[in-house]
């Protein structure tokens, strides 16, 4: 049993590890093109860029049918069938192209509202209608995306992501540095297609082209749709908080305010998705096999809390310590506002890594409508919270309400699980949660006090602490010290 359990922890250890590489990659080619996006742009024109930028996710979410979610069980259902499997390639390829007619459409239509709604100044009805393009080109990329995944080609997907990554910092920048704002709109238009071409080359290569309309494959169809739908329409629901959020502050304070808010949950989110990237692609399969068995499913679920908690906290502590010399570096000085905002919205990280396995249970039990219901509130809580805080306190405000929100997320989702699911969560979860919550919120406390080097020296015991911990823990639960000092000595 104990070494089952060893196994276990290695495995969520070692996936985690991979998927976290890959987009530790990503992130730094991320942080080179917004490097070049902060010089040439300065905060307004990244502030314009994250408003375009959202209301792009929230069309392409709000139009694609869910197919990028709903194909993938379906196909890994009748993988080793090739008979089937090209039939189902073919729906999904066909649902695709109405998913990007749609999308089209629909950004076409709701342009002028979309101008109305977001901005006091000028007429940009012609830039939310030319997103029409990009959009269409992600709903291809999000069926062709979903073969991959479905079929296990996932170094494929590695590649077209770093590629994809590499290539949207070659087309983004010239045409930030020729035509700065105007700029804006054609790079997320050429990157959606250069990352369209991208996939297709690989998915055709595996999976020849061949489309042929007919009713059968819309009807047959339709039952990949549904899967999809809850899954993307709370999805859509997070990327309109998202786009109102940066709405609201446009209106009520100008770009600089987006761009400051932009930047720091940018910052903390992507920084932490080097842990939280590995949770779609290896937890989410391995938790809906044993949804049905409540014992097999609280122990993955804690298993993933763990792994996850001891491996992230102290890249928080790190990153909170090193924001005052990271922002000016990866941006210009001109950003330095935005530091307090972001140490205090890396405490929001320890809430969401605690919070987002358990989450995951609705949707391996397939509850698809109360996961809605539960991401909606979540979305409701913190569009409120971000509202009021800013208006309390500024963008140092945004940062409390993003904790804030998180706060209510966990107490929400936990109690949920408690009673739906019977999920118990262990003693080593609430434990390992204490100490490493306990230690970000005194760096956090350090970076508010402390100056100097005093600071530097507090944060860094801190940093060391927590890395300390968690060594500690997962040497004792996994192969990890032993595989490594083998490695050495060979």
């Amino acid at each position: 049993m104990k070494e089952q359990k060893e196994e276990g922890y290695g495995h969520v250890l070692k996936y985690t590890g991979i998927f976290g590489s890959v987009q530790g990659i990503i992130i730094v080619i991320g942080l080179v093109r917004n490097k070049f996006m902060a010089l040439l742009l300065g905060v307004g024109g990244m502030g314009f860029a994250s408003l375009m930028s959202s209301v792009q996710n929230f069309s392409a979410l709000s139009t694609n049918l869910g197919i990028s979610f709903g194909a993938v069980p379906r196909l890994s259902e009748i993988y080793e069938q090739p008979d089937k499997l090209a039939y189902n390639i073919q729906i999904i390829r066909m649902w695709s192209l109405i998913a990007a007619v749609l999308g089209f459409v629909f950004c076409v239509v709701v342009s002028p509202l979309l101008n109305d709604i977001t901005f006091t100044w000028g007429n940009h009805t012609v830039h939310y209608a030319m997103l029409g393009v990009s959009v269409a080109l992600l709903a291809i990329t999000g069926g062709e995306t979903a073969i991959l995944k479905a079929t296990r080609r996932l170094g494929s997907l590695a590649k077209i992501q770093v590629m994809g990554a590499l290539i949207s910092l070659g087309i983004s920048v010239p045409l930030y540095y020729y035509f700065q704002h105007s700029g804006v709109v054609p790079a997320l238009v050429l990157v959606a297609l250069a990352n369209m071409l991208l996939t297709i080359g690989y998915s055709y290569r595996c999976y020849p082209l061949r489309l042929v309309f007919d009713r059968a494959k819309l009807r047959d169809g339709a039952g990949m749709i549904r899967l999809g739908v809850a899954f993307v329409v709370a999805a859509a629901i997070g990327s309109a908080a998202e786009m109102l959020i940066r709405a609201f502050l446009n209106v009520d304070d100008g770009l600089d305010a987006v761009g400051f808010y932009n930047t720091g949950y940018m910052i903390t989110l992507t920084y932490a998705g080097l842990v939280f990237t590995a949770m779609e692609s290896d937890y989410f399969p391995r938790l809906s096999a044993v949804n049905q068995d409540i014992q097999a499913s609280n122990d993955t679920v804690n298993r993933q809390i763990e792994v996850s908690l001891l491996l992230l906290s102290p890249m928080l502590a790190a990153l909170l310590t090193m924001l005052p010399v990271l922002i000016p570096m990866l941006f210009s000085r001109e950003f330095l506002p935005v530091v307090s905002m972001t140490q205090v919205a890396v405490l929001a990280m320890y809430f969401k890594v605690l919070t987002l396995p358990v989450a995951y249970i609705t949707l391996a039990r397939g509850y698809s409508m109360s996961y809605l219901l539960l991401e909606t509130t979540y979305y409701v809580v913190l569009v409120g919270c971000v509202v009021f805080g800013f208006r309390q306190w500024g963008i140092f405000g945004t940062g409390v309400a993003l904790v804030a929100a998180h706060v209510f997320d966990l107490l929400m989702i936990y109690g949920y699980a408690y009673r739906k699911y019977s999920y118990r969560s262990t003693s080593a979860v609430a434990r390992y949660g204490v100490v490493q919550t306990s230690i970000g919120f005194m760096a956090l406390g350090v970076s508010v006090m402390a100056s100097g080097l005093l600071y530097w020296i507090t944060e860094a015991a801190l940093t060391i602490a927590s890395t300390a911990y968690s060594v500690y823990v997962l040497r004792q639960k996994t192969h990890l010290w032993e595989s490594l000092v083998r490695r050495f000595r060979t």
